[in-house]
């Protein structure tokens, strides 16, 4: 039982040893600069909404164009639109679902979707 438990220490030791050596020296991680257009779809929904938000604070439609098509989006009003439309149709967050919906109407689309997200007539935001 002794010969057993040493052997199996032993081994985990220089499989221990063997793999910090492999992944640190031999193969270390390389960083790569990746372009924002390959970013998973649940993050880019995510910089979509930051980029609403942004919009909602300066109302600067052009900026907010430039900032999406960094996606490689072609139809940015279009891929805005899509996505308020989502996101009012799976219930998220009503905070993102006005953002969203302020940058799709400034840049020229709405829909009967919008109505109940939109503040009051009168009521200050």
């Amino acid at each position: 039982m002794l010969r057993f438990l040493v052997s199996l220490g032993l081994g985990a030791l220089l499989g221990l040893g063997v793999g910090l050596y492999l992944g640190w020296v031999q193969f270390p991680l390389e960083y790569i600069n990746s372009p924002i257009s390959a970013l998973d779809p649940k993050y880019r929904d995510e910089y979509t909404v930051m980029v609403a938000q942004g919009f909602q604070d300066d109302a600067d439609s052009v900026a907010a164009i430039q900032r999406l098509r960094v996606l490689g989006i072609e139809n940015v009003p279009e891929y805005v639109f899509g996505q308020a439309e989502r996101y009012i149709t799976n219930s998220r967050s009503p905070v993102e679902i006005q953002a969203l919906i302020a940058l799709s109407e400034g840049l020229g689309r709405t829909s009967p979707l919008f109505e109940p997200y939109r503040p009051p007539v009168g009521s200050t935001p």
